[in-house]
């Protein structure tokens, strides 16, 4: 599942991170509610976790744009905000749930497993690539029925560009996409990934094409 963690305190959004990424989720990290609030108009993720007091727009009223338009996402309130008054105004502008600070890990780990399960979030298809077969809820790419296994980040890596599909993508999507939106990566670990995954993909009929300086793409491996 891929989960919008909007959270100006830079440490505790670090370990939110990394406990979500450590259940096999993609996390996109943002401090700064005004360009939350921008980004979330077009992102594409299944969750959002997200703070009441922001820098710029509040939570609040990045939930009430969400609603008034129609998003119905899950969304988790984080808050040191303990009153019930409180409480009834995070419900009343659409949260699912409302958790306050301090809390625990693996009780967010908790809610987040079980509006998962509430809001019924949709089964995406099975993706199809030469002789290859990628189910993006369990995670698992096939050749036929064998399983191909590949730690998550290079599964991620490879989900990008299928998704992609013919299209190049560049190392910062790829970045992006494999750790979550403003994590401090450089983007030379891709290279390291795109060489595993080729490894990995050698005699699968799939090959990863580079052009320097533009980005990379999957292509059909004619000599495979």
């Amino acid at each position: 599942m891929r989960i919008t963690l909007v959270e100006d305190n830079v440490g505790l959004a670090k370990g939110i991170a990394y406990r979500l990424e450590d259940a096999g989720h993609a996390v996109d990290v943002l401090h700064d509610g005004s360009d939350a609030a921008d980004f979330l108009k077009t992102d594409a993720s299944d969750m959002i976790i997200l703070d009441i007091n922001l820098p710029g727009t509040d939570g609040l009223r990045i939930l009430s744009d969400l609603r008034d338009r129609g998003d119905q996402r899950p969304v988790v309130l984080l808050t040191a905000r303990a009153t019930t008054e409180d409480r009834v105004l995070g419900l009343d502008a659409g949260a699912d749930d409302y958790l306050i600070k301090p809390f625990e890990m693996a009780e967010l780990e908790a809610r987040v497993r079980a509006r998962a399960r509430r809001r019924a979030i949709p089964q995406r298809q099975m993706r199809q690539v030469g002789r290859l077969r990628f189910d993006p809820d369990a995670r698992q790419l096939f050749d036929g029925d064998r399983p191909i296994e590949m730690p998550r980040r290079e599964l991620a890596v490879f989900e990008c560009l299928l998704d992609a599909g013919e299209r190049l993508v560049t190392k910062a999507a790829l970045l992006d996409y494999a750790y979550g939106v403003g994590a401090d990566v450089e983007e030379k670990v891709i290279e390291v990934y795109i060489s595993r995954i080729r490894s990995r993909l050698k005699g699968h009929g799939i090959a990863i094409k580079a052009q320097r300086g533009l980005g990379y793409q999957l292509r059909l491996d004619e000599e495979a």
